[in-house]
This record gives C-alpha cells, structure tokens and sequence, in this order.
C-alpha cells in the first residue's frame, strides 16, 4: 500500500508517522506538501499532529482550504482511506469530511500525556486488529481537543456506530476524571458512515513501539492496512 503523509506549514509529526509507516509496518510511503494538486497516485492519505499554518483562526481552519486538501476531499469522497491524528482530525472536521468542532481543552491548558482509550468498535476498517472493549494505551498532546457536537447530530453519530475510541480509566470505565479534555461522551475518535475515515486526537505513531512504552497504536495502522490494501 502506498501511502501519502500530507506536509503543512507548522506540522511536526510527519516524519514520526512516516517512520513507524516505512520501517516498522514496511509500506511505501511519501510526502505530499500542502501546495500541492495531486496526490501522486498514493492509495491512503494521513494527515498528521502539528499546528498546521499555526493554528490561527481556529485549528485546521486555514489547512482546510490548502490545495493538497482540495483533493484529500475528492479522494476521501471516493470511498478511499483517510486518517487524520490530532490536527489532521481537526482539519477533517474543518473539511466537512467529519462532523463536529474542536473547542480549546476543559483546563485551558495544552495536554501532553499517555490516556487510555476503549475500543468501542472492532469492526471499523481501524480498530479490526482489535477486540471490542480492548484498552489502548496511546499518548495525546494538544490544546483543543475538546470535541463537540450538537444533540441532534451526536444522537445520530452515537446511533451509527462512529464512535471507534472513548477516553477511559484503566478498567475500561467511562469517567469525567478519565476524560483529559472535556471532549463529549469522551469521544477520542470517530469515522464517517461509510468506514473509510477516521480522525482521532491521540497519536498512534507515538505508540508503535515497545521501546516507546507503548504498541497499541500499531493495530490502528495494522487494521487499515488488512482493510485497505
């Protein structure tokens, strides 16, 4: 499988997920910067952490109309694999190609820290290496990860099945206390209806590796790419 990790001004997990890609998982991987407007024929796309255009406005606002993103959403519309970690989701959100916003963190405070996460489903296209009710233990590290939705349309995305990850304690308990952002029903990831998009505020290249105190990450990279390949 051949995969796309889109480059924009400001963005600074790029080469983590480029490296956990091409050395650990083995895939073919390139960069695609933000200026431009073809996606050279890669068959996934991540968008990655970071503060892309430096986060003014809002996060992800001004990466939304990037040209790169033009297509992204072409792409994605197609039923193709799009994975958007940290700023990457809050640009899907932007796009349009998710719903819902991001506000800034309940603490006001920028998080940086390992969370644990509960696998809700296990038959998304990226959680498929995973058991249903399986704890993750992955890293978060933002300001604005507190995910909102209006009622109406939560209802609907609960009701669907889109929810793929909740921030949770230790035991698998669905806590406030266990919730580092204030984030609604403790969403930490979701997907669109169709399957074929998820954003999610951890960073599963972060945890990938023993040697980074963490492997949990790998089964969302494993999973699309059984899913996808």
């Amino acid at each position: 499988m051949k995969f796309g990790i889109v480059v924009f001004p400001g963005s600074n997990c790029d080469h983590d997920v480029y490296d956990i890609l091409r050395r650990t998982m083995k895939q073919d991987v390139e960069f695609l910067w933000h200026g431009n407007h073809t996606l050279n024929n890669c068959e996934t796309i991540v968008l990655p952490g970071g503060f892309s255009y430096g986060d003014y406005l809002r996060t992800g606002s001004i990466a939304r109309f990037s040209p790169i993103m033009q297509e992204v959403i072409k792409f994605a519309q197609k039923g193709k694999p799009v994975l958007g970690i940290c700023n990457g989701f809050q640009i899907l959100l932007e796009s349009g190609l998710l719903p819902g916003a991001m506000q800034k963190n309940k603490s006001l405070r920028f998080v940086c820290k390992y969370v644990n996460l509960r696998v809700e489903i296990n038959r998304s296209n990226f959680t498929y290496r995973c058991e249903e009710g399986q704890i993750l233990k992955i890293p978060i590290a933002h300001n604005e990860g507190n995910y909102y939705l209006d009622a109406e349309r939560l209802a609907e995305l609960e009701g669907n099945n889109q929810v793929v990850l909740r921030y949770c304690d230790a035991d698998g308990e669905i806590t406030e206390a266990a919730n580092p952002n204030g984030s609604l029903h403790n969403i930490a990831g979701i997907v669109n209806k169709q399957g074929n998009i998820l954003g999610l505020m951890p960073h599963p290249e972060r945890a990938s590796e023993r040697i980074l105190g963490s492997e949990d990450g790998k089964l969302i990279f494993q999973s699309l790419i059984d899913n996808f390949s």
